[in-house]
């Protein structure tokens, strides 16, 4: 009957199935300044010739600057963490290159909106600049059929949430699978935000790691 308590188990546990991972790693300090400086020069010297973007405005740059020296080192930051992801998947002989690279400028009140990233295996970020009420990512649950239906709940935890908020600081790297849907809400400070996206995927996928599993 409701309201009444009764034990009738010996025991009971809870499985947690099919576990979606965001790996964060901080870079050392010394490794920190040295790619800040260096990103943080190029991006003014790739802006200097147009208009800085205005309030709820993001600037996005093209997506090949792992391919410039200024970015070398961040890219092969980029290229430990993934490795290290893949051996933690215990995912072994493939290799993987990164697929792009690319720099997001968020002044005041931009957003980003959710989304993924398509024909890749791995994404993440790496944050430059943030502060205080412009520091978070929202990761959303991939499991479409959770919102069939949705009863009121009384408290908010890790098993009946649809989106986890990752707080994040300067120095902050995050790898994720690309297919999981990401979004960063308005840049609620008075300054712009800067991190660089990335995506990785392994090389030549069609050749060596397509093959039908049946």
């Amino acid at each position: 009957m409701a309201g009444t308590q009764k034990t009738v188990f010996a025991a009971t546990d809870v499985l947690r199935m099919f576990p979606t991972f965001v790996r964060r790693a901080e870079l050392e300090p010394k490794v920190r300044r040295r790619i800040d400086t260096s990103v943080i020069r190029e991006l003014e010297r790739m802006r200097r010739p147009g208009p800085k973007p205005g309030p709820g405005q993001a600037w996005q740059s093209a997506h090949d600057l792992h391919e410039r020296e200024a970015f070398r080192e961040l890219a092969s930051c980029v290229t430990h963490a993934a490795g290290s992801v893949l051996d933690f998947l215990k995912i072994g002989g493939a290799g993987f290159a990164i697929t792009g690279l690319w720099a997001n400028m968020n002044p005041p009140h931009a957003a980003h909106g959710m989304h993924n990233h398509p024909n890749n295996v791995l994404s993440g970020v790496y944050y430059v600049k943030t502060s205080g009420r412009a520091d978070t990512i929202n990761f959303h649950d991939p499991r479409p059929q959770t919102g069939i239906i949705k009863p009121p709940v009384t408290g908010l935890t890790a098993e009946n949430t649809d989106q986890v908020v990752v707080k994040v600081r300067n120095d902050t790297l995050l790898m994720f699978p690309s297919w999981l849907m990401h979004s960063v809400d308005a840049n609620r400070s008075d300054k712009t935000r800067i991190s660089i996206s990335f995506n990785v995927m392994f090389s030549e996928y069609a050749e060596n790691m397509s093959q039908p599993l049946w």
